[in-house]
């Protein structure tokens, strides 16, 4: 099962989690850049993947409520992550990003827009926002699409244009294709990828099957770990640590999720990785603050330099936000 039919078909419950006190207060100073918002209107969007999504998710997400999710949480910034709309409206999305990045009353200081670099008119697209400093990325979705789609010739060298032109590429794809990702990272040296959702991995992996309440995981721990630690090897590469929650169990915990996000930020090293929150698809397992309480837990043994380096400088730079 792919992230796509994952967020179709959950039903999953928003858990409680355990937080330590001590680790909220030490935490509290830290500031917060949000690498992973959704915002949709759908007044204004048309979002055909939620036609089939459970209900939690079938309605619109604003500022306001963004703003109520992450209350008194220290969100200081935020980048706003394409939300899949049709194609004929994905220059509307990035006018819209644009325009509320300018805001000053926005948190959203920036985006990544949705594009199909498939197409043979890729090119025409992307090229008119080189200089707009609010797109500072493209991702295209590839948790539906076959073995070998983002291999295929015009895909590669659109990414690779990506680069050229200073954007980075975002990749959310299956966590059986993730070779196909590490091959595509390869073949674009000179485009900066950021990693999402840890490479789509799924806690359930971790646990013994009498643990994973009845569902099977979207993948195996090892093949996972080999191959994001192949993608970590490479220099152009940046991990996401976000989306993870919403494939957790119903009673789930921060130890659950801690292998996923020790591996990486193990792998990737604390000068590439960065925190991302995936609001409101979060709400498949968890509230913001719960998951962003339950990642503090996790890394409250790592030293106060890594954990500003994850919730906030290296946002600073791969988004560059200075």
């Amino acid at each position: 099962m792919n992230r796509r039919q994952f967020i179709a078909t959950s039903t999953a419950a928003v858990a409680s989690v355990g937080c330590s006190s001590l680790t909220q207060r030490h935490e509290k100073l830290i500031p917060i850049i949000d690498t992973h918002q959704h915002l949709w209107d759908l007044d204004h969007f048309r979002l055909n993947w939620l036609d089939e999504a459970p209900a939690v998710l079938r309605r619109s997400f604003r500022l306001s409520d963004y703003l109520e999710a992450t209350k008194g949480l220290n969100v200081i910034k935020a980048i706003y992550l394409e939300v899949d709309v049709i194609s004929s409206q994905q220059n509307d999305e990035a006018r819209f990003v644009t325009g509320i990045s300018k805001d000053p009353k926005h948190p959203t200081v920036a985006g990544v827009i949705s594009g199909q670099p498939e197409n043979e008119d890729f090119a025409q697209f992307i090229t008119p926002y080189r200089d707009n400093p609010y797109i500072k990325g493209l991702r295209r979705l590839m948790e539906t699409t076959p073995g070998g789609f983002c291999l295929q010739p015009r895909f590669i060298e659109s990414v690779q244009l990506l680069g050229k032109l200073g954007k980075h590429f975002e990749i959310t794809i299956q966590p059986s294709q993730l070779n196909d990702a590490l091959e595509l990272v390869k073949r674009c040296p000179d485009t900066q990828f950021v990693i999402d959702h840890c490479g789509t991995a799924d806690p359930k992996a971790f646990l013994p099957e009498s643990q994973r309440g009845g569902t099977i995981p979207m993948h195996q721990a090892k093949p996972w770990q080999e191959t994001m630690s192949r993608l970590a090897d490479q220099p152009n590469t940046v991990c996401k640590i976000s989306g993870i929650v919403a494939h957790a169990t119903k009673d789930w915990s921060a130890v659950q999720l801690a292998p996923i996000v020790n591996h990486c930020l193990d792998r990737f090293g604390p000068e590439r990785v960065i925190f991302g929150g995936d609001w409101p698809v979060c709400l498949l397992g968890a509230r913001y603050d719960q998951w962003v309480n339950a990642l503090k837990e996790i890394v409250s043994n790592r030293t106060e330099s890594e954990r500003r380096k994850l919730f906030y400088q290296n946002a600073m730079r791969t988004y560059q936000l200075a």
